[in-house]
């Protein structure tokens, strides 16, 4: 299937302006951001769904879920299925099943964004450190970035379930920027959705978004950072523009 909004992929978006120092280090999101995931999510959620001899769900519905956790997800799902004191009471039933559901099929129906290993490549060369922040459960984050030969640019990868707390909380981001040695103020957070801007900006941190991911359904627009890139490369572009201005 066609990701949203994927068209705005090769769209012309105003140069990012960064006002702070030279950027050191670079925090990605990984769905919506460098993996279309959406699939691989209905799909899990769809085997989860049939034990529970619930309806099914579809892309259209789960794009709008994706970027809270598998928590979200899963609570997003069952709403509109059950009425909620049997949602609320069949939620860890649910949750892991999904989980184990989404293990059997991890990566098998994703896609590659355009230019991201061409961006994480750039930035690399260009000095940047690399985490990867995501939502998504630690261990399935790594086997998705491994699939892709991705896992060996980053030295950091935080899931959702790393820490006590996960995106719009800064925590994340901070423990990322914290274990690779740089400063919140020298780091730049690049995601698809309002989470991924909210934590950078809590943070302390320079933020980018790019225009082809979820954003829970809503225009990449509506979120406050300091640009829109087309792509992960286009962000490594802007990163080495704004070095040449400081």
């Amino acid at each position: 299937m066609t990701a949203p909004q994927q068209g705005q992929a090769h769209a012309t978006f105003p140069a990012p302006i960064f006002t702070g120092p030279r950027l050191q280090a670079a925090i990605i999101d990984l769905d919506g951001t460098m993996v279309d995931t959406a699939d691989d999510f209905t799909a899990g959620l769809n085997g989860m769904l049939a034990q529970l001899d619930a309806i099914e769900t579809s892309r259209e519905e789960v794009v709008g879920y994706v970027g809270k956790g598998s928590e979200h997800l899963i609570r997003s799902v069952l709403a509109p299925r059950f009425e909620a004191a049997h949602a609320q009471d069949r939620f860890d039933e649910a949750l892991a099943i999904y989980q184990e559901e989404y293990g059997k099929i991890n990566g098998t129906h994703t896609r590659l964004y355009p230019d991201v290993e061409a961006g994480l490549r750039a930035m690399r060369e260009a000095g940047i450190k690399l985490a990867c922040v995501t939502n998504k459960p630690h261990r399935f984050a790594v086997e998705l970035l491994q699939q892709y030969g991705l896992a060996h640019y980053f030295s950091v990868v935080l899931g959702g379930d790393s820490l006590a707390k996960k995106k719009p909380d800064p925590l994340p981001m901070l423990t990322a920027a914290a274990q690779l040695g740089v400063e919140p103020q020298a780091t730049v957070a690049i995601g698809d959705s309002e989470n991924d801007a909210l934590a950078g900006r809590a943070a302390g941190m320079a933020t980018l978004t790019v225009p082809y991911g979820y954003n829970h359904g809503r225009a990449i627009q509506e979120i406050k950072s300091d640009g829109i890139v087309a792509s992960l490369l286009d962000a490594a572009k802007a990163i080495a523009a704004h070095h040449s201005t400081t």
